[in-house]
């Protein structure tokens, strides 16, 4: 029997329930929504979580599309999912936890008796550290971004091939491969000996159902190129980047864009201009190396010095 919190089930079966993370300030249990699929067959356990971050949805929009598509008398092994990681976040669309003013994806692996953040990311880790495979699924928060897949551990880690590899299988075209901050679970669980990556599925208010498509696809190869289901896949090309230039605005005013994420610019190409009200020029910013137009802010309006736009450096394909 495969059990998460209240959710059990035998071989060839499903099952829904909670995974009790502590009480809200009401004292009702706070239970985060959680899935098991136990395959009809022996193999592999692979965890996927959403949502760690409350305003990054497009990770339980491919959940929500996913798991009614999934047959565990198809399934080979196990499939543990926490659907919804930052409960207290996402209830009122914010990005961190509002109990404790967390972000959450740094509290990992987490302390049973700490604060909130840690005794979520605590009870979540202890699931995905029974995984052979994590998939953390994220999205660029509510900023513009190519969809991408994160290699967080670090290439000097011990797993760190494994984990560039179930990046290119994932197979959302770019590849981030940076070592992340302290506390992210794609940098604790590989430490563990499990290869994890975070996909990042764009950015969006609400779902972006491109963004949510290209992440139910991604996970689909992973099922079949680990053996969880039959059948081959077909690898595309990837374009990685190891490392990202930011931008900010030299003015105040408006700024419009003069290319497109995802596309590939040269050193001194123009990225933006900001102008003033009435359209009049006050500031061009241009690229300061080669890469691809990786991520921008979603509102036009900028302060001096604020954050504009990200471009992915060090580019190569494979």
């Amino acid at each position: 029997m495969t059990t998460l919190g209240t959710a059990n089930a035998d071989p060839g079966e499903m099952d829904t329930g909670r995974l009790s993370v502590g009480e809200a300030r009401d004292g009702s249990e706070v239970g985060l929504p959680v899935a098991v699929i136990n395959g009809s067959r022996d193999g592999k356990t692979l965890y996927m979580q959403a949502v760690s971050d409350g305003d990054e949805l497009n990770g339980l929009g491919v959940l929500q599309r996913l798991v009614p598509q999934l047959d565990p008398a198809e399934l080979a092994g196990e499939i543990l999912i926490v659907g919804i990681v930052n409960y207290y976040g996402f209830q009122v669309a914010e990005h961190r936890n509002p109990i404790d003013d967390t972000k959450l994806n740094r509290a990992y692996p987490g302390d049973s008796s700490g604060t909130a953040s840690e005794r979520i990311a605590a009870a979540t880790f202890d699931a995905a550290s029974r995984a052979d495979l994590v998939l953390d699924l994220h999205q660029g928060s509510t900023s513009c971004m190519i969809n991408e897949t994160r290699v967080r551990c670090g290439s000097r880690h011990r797993l760190h091939r494994d984990c560039l590899e179930l990046a290119k299988v994932f197979g959302c075209g770019h590849i981030l491969d940076q070592k992340g901050p302290d506390g992210q679970l794609a940098r604790a669980a590989p430490d563990e000996g499990i290869p994890t990556i975070d996909p990042e599925l764009g950015g969006a208010v609400g779902w972006d159902e491109e963004s949510i498509q290209k992440g139910v696809k991604g996970v689909f190869n992973v099922l079949h190129y680990y053996g969880f289901l039959d059948g081959d896949i077909e690898r595309q090309p990837q374009t990685r980047a190891s490392s990202f230039e930011q931008h900010g605005a030299p003015a105040g005013g408006l700024v419009s864009f003069r290319v497109d994420l995802g596309d590939e610019v040269e050193r001194g190409d123009t990225l933006f201009e900001v102008t003033d009200p009435f359209g009049t020029v006050k500031a061009e910013v241009t690229a300061d190396s080669k890469g691809v137009f990786w991520r921008h802010r979603r509102l036009p309006q900028v302060a001096t010095g604020e954050y504009v736009c990200s471009v992915g450096t060090d580019i190569d394909q494979f």
